[in-house]
């Protein structure tokens, strides 16, 4: 079969090949799953870059997220069989290899059924984005209807799905793009208000929407660095502060506005939730896209032979700030 895969980290045109390696083969629980779509995460470029430094057995394939169909399964297996459409996210950590291959073995608690009528490329695109999305929004800013959210890059990967499942529970949702195009997008995924932070004083429109006694109950934070401050007096009392990303982000920090107004902040990774966690945040995101209330967004498609270039898509995007992306990049099998 073939894989992306590296044998040492570094640059993605230097290190990351397609090369073919022998089928795995399902054992206890394990599913063998022919990989139909994957899709690119910032994380994925970090492990495969050697920004975070994990223990990896090489030829180590690269990838997080996968959408396919079972092939066989191994002799535990409880709740799946060959033919079935499933998708996951959580892989290429722990042990597990990654999912940017043909085939790949994947333990069942980490797999979902893909609904009917979605295709693999729109469920590889949904995968780690909206476990991410519904972690932070329910497992952790225990959202409620009425609530208003606010959410950086409504058409990004984590922000298309916070906007969509914040709508979906009843809130009322602002959300910052770079972009007429991606207003106008953003508008059309649910968002109340979409504010151009290119061309429209973000925080004058903010205060606009929310009015004088109004303000935000959860401020989800998706950018690499962040305004505590800032965010802190946005936030209505008890509100939630719900952090994701900057791993190397120190910025200083207002305790004093932060504590009288009885405020909580919240971090999470999303790879740290359990299995039971995130197959409850799969069964609600696979109702939502039945529904009609989710649809995972996709920007840019390669296959398999030009993963480097996907690589090097999402770095331009996630460590340079190009914005030329609106949604996921999928690689297809």
């Amino acid at each position: 079969m073939k894989a992306a895969v590296i044998h040492q980290t570094g640059p993605a045109e230097e290190v990351l090949k397609v090369e073919e390696l022998p089928s795995p083969e399902p054992k206890g629980n394990e599913l063998l799953i022919a990989v139909h779509a994957a899709a690119v995460n910032p994380i994925d470029t970090y492990i495969r870059s050697g920004a975070i430094a994990l223990p990896l057995k090489f030829p180590y394939i690269v990838g997080c997220d996968f959408a396919g169909e079972v092939k066989a399964v191994g002799p535990d297996v409880k709740d799946f069989k060959p033919g079935d459409r499933v998708w996951g996210s959580n892989q290429s950590l722990a042990g597990r290899q990654g999912t940017f291959a043909e085939e790949i073995v994947v333990a069942e608690e980490w797999a979902y059924a893909i609904p009917d009528k979605q295709s693999y490329e729109s469920a590889a695109a949904g995968a780690l984005v909206g476990i991410t999305a519904h972690l932070g929004l329910f497992l952790y800013g225990q959202l409620q209807a009425g609530e208003t959210v606010f959410v950086n890059g409504g058409t990004g990967g984590v922000g298309s799905a916070v906007v969509q499942f914040a709508k979906a529970a009843g809130a009322k949702v602002i959300a910052t793009v770079g972009s007429a195009e991606k207003k106008q997008h953003c508008e059309e995924l649910g968002a109340d208000l979409a504010i151009n932070y290119k061309s429209e004083d973000v925080d004058a429109a903010i205060r606009k929407f929310v009015g004088d006694d109004g303000g935000i109950d959860i401020w989800f934070e998706t950018l690499r660095e962040q305004d505590p401050e800032r965010t802190i007096g946005f936030l209505n009392k008890r509100g939630r502060y719900i952090v994701m990303a900057g791993r190397d982000s120190k910025p200083a920090f207002p305790i004093g506005p932060f504590y009288v107004k009885d405020l909580r902040m919240l971090g999470f990774a999303m790879f740290n939730a359990s299995p039971a966690e995130q197959k409850e945040c799969a069964t609600h995101i696979n109702e939502w896209f039945t529904a009609g209330k989710w649809s995972p967004q996709i920007g840019e498609t390669f296959p398999l032979a030009d993963a480097a270039k996907a690589h090097q898509l999402q770095e331009l995007n996630t460590l340079q700030g190009k914005g030329s992306l609106s949604g996921k990049i999928i690689v297809t099998m």
